[in-house]
This record gives C-alpha cells, structure tokens and sequence, in this order.
C-alpha cells in the first residue's frame, strides 16, 4: 500500500503530519521495495551488504497476531534469527524452517557472529566465520545472510535491517554480562520462540568426536592425513598404524574364515546331493534286480526251459 511521508521528522523518529504551509502536490507517494523470499533455489542466499534493503517507505509496526494473518499485503514481514552456526546440522536448519514459516510471507534474515566475537563470547570454532556464511547462504529457508553479526541486538541494527521480529528459542541466553541477550526484544514484543531440536547440537557432535579420537585420527592417517595434521605424536603415530594394520589381519582372518565356511557349506551341499543320489540309484538298482531274479521276475519262467 503506498504510504505518504512527510519531509520532517520528530524528535523520535516518527514522521510529522504534513505542514499546512506545504504545496497539496508536495507529498511523496513511497512505495514498499523491499526485497521478496527467494522463490527459486538455483543461486545461495545474497549477503546483506549485496541487497540492503534501501526500502523508504516507513514500515510500521506489527503484533504477532497482525503478521500470522498476512499484515501488511504490501511487503513480506522481515524476520531475523542468528547465531554461530557452527558445524552446520539439522537441528539448526529445522530452526530456521521455524523461523521461516512463523508467517504467511516471511523474509528471513539470518545474522551469524564473526570468529572475534564468537572467540571472545563463546568460545573457538571448528569452522572459521567464512565458512560458516556460506554455510547459511546454501541453507533452503533462508533469504539474506549478514556477516559479522552483533552479540546483542541494538536499536540501530534493528531498524537499519527493517526487522519486525527476531526469531529464536525461549530459553535465557546468558551470556555477555546479560541474564539474557534477547530480553528487550521480548519486552519490545518482538520475539517469536522456536523450538530446540533435541539430541543434536554442535556441542553434541565434537563430544563424539572428542570420545572416539583414537578411531577418528586412525581413519584419517589410513586416509593419508600425516601425524603433524593431525597433531599426533610420534609414538601415538605408531600406536595408531600398529592397530590399524592388526585390524587389516583381523579382517583378513575373518576374510578366511568366511570362505572357509562357505566352502565346508558347499561340500556339505554337494555331499548331501551325491548321497541323495546314490540312494536313489540304489533303489532304481535293487528295484531292476529284484525285477529280474525276484520269485516273479522275469528271468524265473526263461531258466527252466533252458534246463530241459
């Protein structure tokens, strides 16, 4: 819908009605030019930097409700949710499926922390922050990527991007000197809850990593990663290619144990059909002598007439 605006502003922000001393032609119909949710996959995600929204018309305010009825028909409602996003998994995709389809037409913009402040707030990365941006931009459900994203979300940054909500669990995220980096969003009405996916997280998978690393650097150094890679000692080095050509005879004793036994079944198939065979030849022999020199067989009425 176009929306007239005024040249001034007041002391908040919010335009002025329009001076009476103003031309009736002086009013500027602004129409909304924000950008639309990708309708094609064929290309990643664009960087926030690459397509700003250079929107002028003012965006007004929306409740929850007002946006999950389709408010406003004019543009797509601009939802943020961010994050470190490391090691990329399910559980963050279906989080931002959430955030995706929180409302009818929803364009999401997604904010991901740069190594520094993740390193200072969080803690190190196995991605580095480029990396886990590309990441994001290859993700189905997400619109905008921004890099370099804040720990905590400032008036500035909201209205810069045009958010109208920010998406992201109901959990407290302690963490910064905050209770609860996204307090003020909740108390602004801004923030919409999505769910945590249980049973996977970045924290979850290194755990694994961390608890089978003997099985983990033995795969790679049969992959040909070298011990310096991998930052393995030299004796750990050994130990490891010392189990790994054990678990190379291993296999080829079980190799050799299984085509022995497929062999001994295979006599044994064979034993049992010769047998069945000689049984059956057998009968067939002593049903044709019986047939012959039996009390009434055929052989009993020819030797007496050779007798006489």
């Amino acid at each position: 819908m176009p929306v007239l605006a005024g040249g001034a502003e007041s002391e908040a922000g919010i335009p002025k009605a329009p001076s009476d001393e103003r031309r009736p032609g002086a009013m500027e119909e602004l129409e909304h030019t924000c950008p639309q949710p990708r309708l094609t996959l064929t290309a990643p995600a664009p960087f926030a930097d690459e397509t700003s929204c250079q929107c002028r018309a003012p965006h007004e305010k929306l409740t929850i409700a007002q946006a999950r009825l389709g408010t406003p028909v004019d543009r797509p409602v601009r939802v943020y949710a961010d994050g470190i996003f490391d090691l990329f998994h399910s559980g963050h995709a279906r989080a931002l499926m959430q955030a995706k389809t929180l409302f009818p037409n929803s364009y999401l913009l997604v904010g991901v922390c740069s190594d520094d402040l993740t390193h200072k707030f969080k803690g190190f990365t196995v991605m580095n922050e480029t990396e886990r941006y590309e990441a994001l931009r290859h993700c189905r459900y997400v619109d905008e990527v921004i890099r370099d994203a804040p720990w905590t979300l400032t008036p500035e940054f909201l209205e810069k991007h045009k958010i109208d909500f920010v998406a992201h669990d109901d959990i407290p995220y302690s963490s910064a000197g905050s209770d609860d980096v996204y307090k003020h969003i909740k108390e602004a009405g801004m923030f919409v809850p999505t769910q945590r996916t249980e049973g996977i997280s970045t924290s979850d998978i290194i755990t694994r990593i961390v608890r089978d690393y003997d099985v983990y650097a033995r795969r790679n150094l049969q992959r040909g990663y070298t011990a310096k890679e991998l930052n393995v000692s030299f004796i750990n080095e050994k130990k490891y290619r010392f189990q790994n050509q054990v678990d190379k005879m291993k296999e080829k004793v079980k190799n050799v144990e299984e085509k022995s036994k497929e062999f001994v079944n295979k006599v044994e198939e064979k034993s049992h059909d010769l047998i069945q065979k000689w049984e059956e030849k057998s009968r067939e022999f002593i049903g044709n002598f019986l047939e012959l020199f039996g009390p009434d067989g055929a052989l009993v009425g020819i030797l007496p007439c050779q007798g006489v």
